[in-house]
């Protein structure tokens, strides 16, 4: 699955072209190299995810084969670090 796919899907961004953009600004690492939105990407994988909101490091434990509901987005993926900008 592309890396800006997953991330929409699993709702670590809310849309997919704000997660072409972050890609395409260096904001997003798989496996700590620069993820470009076409990426494919695999169960095992490490996304670290620069946003506005802050840094967050995750652990991908599931690639979907479709759309998932909100309550089984948060499956797909397992946190590793979470820190927040001061606002």
């Amino acid at each position: 699955m592309r890396l800006d796919l997953f991330l929409k899907i699993s709702r670590l961004i809310k849309r997919r072209t704000l997660a072409k953009e972050y890609c395409e600004k260096g904001l997003v690492k798989v496996n700590g190299e620069v993820g470009k939105p076409g990426k494919k990407v695999r169960e095992g994988d490490i996304i670290e995810l620069e946003t506005p909101e802050g840094y967050r490091k995750v652990e991908i434990l599931k690639i979907p084969s479709g759309n998932v509901s909100k309550k089984e987005a948060s499956s797909l993926y397992r946190i590793l670090e979470e820190r927040r900008w001061l606002e």
